[in-house]
């Protein structure tokens, strides 16, 4: 575990592998944290310098009040792409799941040159990949940010609303895989001082991301990045229909449909690590 400052901020990151090796930058999803990475990264850790930092405002990296700091997915973008500067990092595959998608995918956007591979596991680009149930109070919210339209998006981060993201769409014979102190030690996080006023910006911000879609399917088209969908089939917040519409822009991508839920790594983290590791020495070049 280290730290690193961008913008006067110190934005902690975990990271395991030779410093020569090709980069793997994972960017974890809402509620969690790098700690969602603690499964897969020993297992990719050899061929691969993995690095996971958490999202300002999120695990142990600084949490500025929503006063003192703008939280948009633009802002959490930028940070990341000056994150990957502060640790010269000029080439790198990405991993993304959740938020860490649109920030990832405006990152590529921004850097298309930096980035040489995605994989996304569960990190959504296309409005038929928002389940409609879970998505329902959060564009709600977007439409009109009210006290009302706030109570069930308040919802989604208390412990049983992070429990639920956890456990929906996880079969029996997986349950036992599933550790209770994930969404514990998330649902902590979310009760910190400033959170309520940090978590409702990012959520009233989320619709600036679909207002994206067409940016990151036009950035397909062009780029043609490699791209492998590794994704938890019984995800209700983004749902299966998200996986397989990437094939639409991105012809060659490899979609893997886990019979497991949003936190596909709970269960599942041997099978992605060795899709991810095929998946890399197959299709991004080593660096001469």
């Amino acid at each position: 575990m280290a730290t690193v400052t961008v913008r006067g901020h110190e934005i902690h990151y975990v990271e395991a592998g030779s410093a020569d090796a090709p980069v793997l930058l994972l960017l974890h999803g809402f509620p969690t944290s790098s700690r969602m990475f603690r499964d897969l990264i020993p297992r990719l850790a050899a061929r691969h310098r993995v690095i996971a930092p958490d999202h300002l405002g999120f695990g142990r990296s600084a949490a500025p009040d929503a006063e003192s700091f703008p939280y948009t997915f633009a802002e959490l973008a930028a940070l990341t792409a000056e994150f990957t500067t502060a640790l010269g990092l000029d080439r790198f595959a990405l991993y993304v799941q959740d938020y860490g998608a649109p920030i990832g995918l405006r990152l590529a956007l921004a850097h298309p040159e930096r980035v040489t591979a995605i994989i996304t596991q569960n990190g959504n680009a296309y409005e038929e990949g928002l389940g409609a149930e879970a998505w329902a109070p959060v564009l709600a919210y977007i439409a009109d940010p009210s006290e009302k339209t706030a109570e069930p998006v308040r919802a989604i981060r208390s412990l049983d609303g992070i429990k639920w993201q956890y456990e929906t769409g996880v079969p029996a014979a997986y349950r036992d895989r599933l550790d209770p102190s994930a969404w514990e030690r998330d649902a902590a996080d979310m009760a910190r001082e400033g959170q309520d006023a940090i978590q409702l910006a990012l959520m009233a911000d989320y619709g600036t991301n679909i207002d994206l879609y067409p940016a990151f399917h036009d950035y397909f088209r062009r780029s043609q990045v490699p791209l492998l969908a590794v994704w938890g089939a019984h995800d209700q917040v983004f749902v299966r229909e998200g996986a397989t519409a990437f094939l639409r822009d991105l012809p060659e991508a490899e979609v893997h449909l886990l019979p497991t839920g949003h936190f596909a790594l709970e269960t599942h983290a041997e099978q992605a690590a060795a899709l991810i590791d095929d998946f890399l020495r197959r299709r991004v070049p080593a660096r001469p």
